[in-house]
């Protein structure tokens, strides 16, 4: 069975770096996207950046030259590097492994706090 676990969540000042890992177990990790959702409260989850098995990136425009997704599929892990961050950017960070559109494992979530 599948299982995906995240860290590296923390509380940061603006301005302030984290670096979130996820490690996958279980999966052919190679064959899958691999990517990042957030959910802050009261907002829907939205997705914030994937990179595909062949190592194509997509990000959410609100994170773009800000954010930077990597994989290294001899680790089975992805990483988020996260820089120059924002009180908005304050929300649970969820890993996840899908193909096409669907998303078949998921991480328990780590929380990302950014305030001084």
């Amino acid at each position: 069975q599948g299982q995906l676990v995240e860290s590296g969540g923390g509380l940061v000042q603006p301005g302030g770096s984290l670096r979130l890992s996820c490690a996958a177990s279980g999966i052919i990790f190679s064959a899958y996207t691999m990517g990042w959702y957030r959910q802050a409260p009261g907002k829907q989850r939205e997705l914030v950046a994937s990179a595909t098995s062949g190592g194509s990136t997509n990000y959410a425009d609100s994170v773009k030259g800000r954010f930077t997704i990597s994989r290294d599929n001899a680790e089975n892990t992805v990483y988020l590097q996260m820089n120059s961050l924002k009180p908005e950017d304050t929300a649970v960070y969820y890993c996840y492994a899908g193909i096409a559109t669907l998303k078949y494992y998921w991480g328990q979530g780590t929380q990302v706090t950014v305030s001084s």
